[in-house]
């Protein structure tokens, strides 16, 4: 399986142009078929989603990479670098981002509703050692309040709207990524958390100063939010609760 894996990170520079050297090495690192059901074993490390069951898929191997990467802010960090203390993955699935999450940040907290999703994960990510990776079972709209607050946040199933709920439990200056509006063809956002400042420091090094309609907000009006879009990605909806 080293052989597909190689070979599938060389597809995600080759074809995609993403050459993040830090992102490849931690998808190089994770296992990816260990984290589906063995019939799909072999569909693992083609250019595509894989079905897991109960509706849900893991994502594209590209579309982790990207997502990775847009969550760092674009800068080279945690493989054999300082990591991140702390982030939230609102959709667990079958663990398998939250495994190269793992690579990036002290601890990652992860949520699934679906509790059967939610068990298998768990166990994988235990049985393999990931011990900086915690599953709880719950809807991810509300997020989990009591780690809070977090460096950064991803949501790996598609959005309408990201809940307040999220940007309320992002640190200032923190990262928030998420494929985000109507129908199952989603725009990957990210969002940057900022200071009520004219100015500001972006995560990739970047000054920013602020201008009129150039920040989106959350229903309260606080904090602002500097708004990034990298193209139309796929995705399952977003699972509520009660639904």
């Amino acid at each position: 399986m080293k052989s597909k894996r190689e070979q599938m990170v060389r597809e995600i520079k080759e074809k995609y142009g993403l050459s993040s050297s830090d992102v490849l090495s931690a998808i190089l690192r994770v296992p990816r078929h260990k984290f589906v059901p063995k019939e799909k074993q072999k569909v693992t490390y083609e250019d595509a989603p894989v079905p897991i069951g109960y509706g849900q898929t893991m994502s594209q191997p590209y579309t982790v990479a990207m997502m990775t990467y847009l969550l760092l802010g674009n800068k080279e960090k945690g493989i054999g670098k300082k990591k991140l203390k702390k982030v939230l993955e609102i959709g667990t699935g079958s663990g398998y981002q939250a495994a190269v999450l793992s690579k990036f940040f002290n601890q990652v907290y992860t949520i699934e509703i679906i509790p059967e999703l939610a068990e298998r994960a768990s166990s994988t990510l235990a049985r393999m050692g990931y011990k900086n990776v915690f599953v709880k079972k719950g809807s991810g709209e509300w997020g989990w309040k009591e780690k809070a607050p977090y460096d950064a946040v991803m949501v790996t199933a598609g959005v309408e709207k990201v809940p307040d709920e999220l940007f309320e439990q992002l640190k200032v200056g923190g990262i928030l990524v998420a494929p985000v509006g109507k129908g199952n063809d989603k725009v990957m956002t990210r969002f940057t958390k900022l200071r009520n400042k004219r100015t500001e420091k972006l995560k990739n090094g970047k000054t920013l100063r602020l201008r009129s309609g150039q920040t989106k907000q959350p229903s309260n009006q606080t904090p602002k939010l500097f708004t990034e879009e990298f193209g139309t990605f796929h995705f399952v909806p977003f699972v509520e609760e009660g639904v």
